[in-house]
């Protein structure tokens, strides 16, 4: 079944706010990273600046996850606080993804082009027509 979430991006406080929304709603965290996790190579660095930022995290609130993350570096100068969220969408397969993914980008644009990431999920990102931000991802170690 797809689902859908809501996913929120900060410039450097992430963990500071996630922290509080899980003293307002309870729980605990079904996902943290950091960026300093993240396997570098030649295309991909983190400068020491960005390590203990929050990559990825998640908090389970009733049947949904409220998601989010500290923007990339090469993202921060283009932060805008009150755009800073996306509509994160789980679908049903790869095909799914593609399908989802390529109709909400007609006359959108591209932010993260659709492929297999190293964390095991198939995902790509864009802005749709209406300035609205998706991420459509399927997480690839489902079975399909």
């Amino acid at each position: 079944m797809t689902t859908a979430n809501i996913y929120l991006n900060f410039n450097g406080n992430c963990e500071e706010a996630f922290n509080f929304y899980k003293s307002v709603f309870g729980g605990e965290f079904s996902y943290f990273s950091r960026f300093g996790s993240v396997p570098e190579g030649d295309r991909y660095k983190v400068s020491d600046a960005y390590k203990n930022r929050v990559m990825h995290v998640a908090l389970p609130i009733g049947n949904t996850e409220l998601m989010g993350s500290d923007c990339h570096e090469d993202q921060s100068d283009s932060f805008i606080l009150g755009n800073n969220f996306s509509v994160s969408i789980t679908a049903d397969s790869k095909g799914d993804v593609d399908r989802i993914f390529n109709a909400l980008l007609k006359g959108g644009v591209v932010t993260m082009a659709v492929n297999s990431t190293f964390w095991g999920d198939y995902i790509g990102m864009l802005t749709d027509k209406f300035g609205v931000n998706w991420m459509v991802s399927f997480p690839e170690q489902q079975q399909q």
